[in-house]
């Protein structure tokens, strides 16, 4: 058959069969030629004509370019939703973030956005718990709710550990989580800390008469991660952490499909490796739409004030995605009504004297704080004094 184009902007997607990538383009040449190379190699294209490529097939399953804006490298590619292994994040990405990237009429290519079909988003699970879920566990319906990241984030003893776990909620931390790199240690082994925080969780709860949260670091390969996960739910725990970015959004899919009963907090650690960048890779929008796909109750998304890379657009942009508020997100054109919404996270850097800028920015209703340790009490006096938010 004669070569296949894959441009055509006359074409008007169907968002009920069509899923569209928003990209940015830096050509090393020609731009045409570059995006036309683009949605080719992510749909039905090869670098030469094919015999056994019928018409009608060509026509049902290409890629179209429909939008397409040279001077600000700004690109729509329309792609059949038949294209795409319902339920499947690696196929997906496997397509549109795959060898695209590796194209020698490529410079710079950036994944900026996605929009799902309807159909598309509801063969995944989403969240088990979602925002309402989290905060209906943790009784708390409106208050602001804080979390404590222990420091230094290795080193401590599993008893150590649990011991300054014990001093962070007496003074009314909801949450204690670990770091993103303490799993299992030579010095802190998983289960023993599992087992001492979770017993000193249970001794504050009972003196306080408040529900807290211990969120355990659980990633792993998905044989062990399973097993964590399974013994933080068999000794009382309510949440599990994973690092999504090395674990693999498949494997936290694996995980939520488990259906264990644990809240999945997502921490990002490595995805400023693709998504930092204006110009290449992939934005963390979409890593934050993908993410609510594979079932992950809350997600770091930035904190604007504090250490971490991000924009206040940028992160006001995906805390709104995330939990549904349409107040002021207007780009939404796919329906996520089918799942639940995701708890965006901050932290990084944060003390409690960035509170009241981050409040301001972010709101303070379905956002968690991640306020570092420190244990000096001056902090935590502040803290206090600022909860009456």
């Amino acid at each position: 058959m004669p070569h296949v184009g894959f441009i055509d902007l006359t074409y008007h997607p169907n968002r009920a069969k069509d899923l569209i990538a928003h990209f940015y383009v830096e050509p090393e040449k020609n731009f045409e030629e570059a995006v036309n190379a683009i949605a080719g190699e992510s749909s039905i294209g090869s670098w030469t004509d094919l015999s056994t490529l019928k018409v009608s097939v060509a026509n049902k399953l290409k890629a179209r370019v429909f939008q397409m804006n040279e001077k600000e490298g700004l690109v729509k590619i329309a792609y059949p939703l038949d294209l795409f292994e319902l339920g499947s994040i690696p196929q997906f990405l496997s397509s549109v973030g795959g060898n695209i990237y590796s194209m020698k009429a490529i410079k710079n290519l950036r994944l900026v956005d996605v929009e799902f079909p309807e159909k598309y988003i509801k063969s995944f699970p989403g969240p088990a718990f979602g925002i309402a879920g989290i905060r209906k566990i943790l009784k708390n319906e409106n208050r602001l709710i804080l979390g404590s990241i222990i420091k230094p984030k290795v080193g401590l003893s599993a008893s150590e550990q649990a011991d300054l776990s014990y001093e962070i909620w007496k003074n009314g931390i909801d949450l204690v989580k670990d770091d993103e790199n303490l799993t299992s240690m030579t010095f802190n082994n998983f289960y023993d800390r599992v087992e001492k925080v979770l017993k000193a969780k249970k001794k504050v709860e009972l003196e306080t008469g408040k529900k807290k949260f211990y969120s355990a670091n659980i990633t792993a390969e998905p044989t062990e991660m399973l097993k964590r996960a399974k013994f933080v739910k068999k000794l009382g725990g309510e949440v599990a952490m994973i690092d999504i970015i090395s674990v693999g959004l498949a494997g936290v899919q694996f995980i939520r499909n488990q259906n264990l009963g644990l809240i999945l907090h997502g921490h990002r650690a490595g995805h400023s490796t693709f998504s930092r960048s204006t110009k290449h890779g992939i934005s963390m929008l979409v890593v934050a739409k993908l993410a609510r796909l594979a079932g992950i109750d809350q997600l770091h998304t930035g904190t604007v004030v504090g250490k971490m890379d991000g924009t206040a657009e940028e992160v006001s942009t995906i805390n709104d995605l995330l939990r549904e508020d349409w107040g002021h997100f207007h780009k939404l054109k796919e329906n996520w009504s089918s799942l639940k919404p995701v708890m965006p996270i901050a932290s990084g850097g944060l003390h409690p004297g960035l509170l009241p800028g981050l409040v301001k920015i972010l709101g303070s209703a379905p956002v968690f704080m991640a306020i570092e340790t420190d244990p000096r009490p001056e902090p935590w006096h502040a803290l206090k004094r600022r909860r009456r938010w």
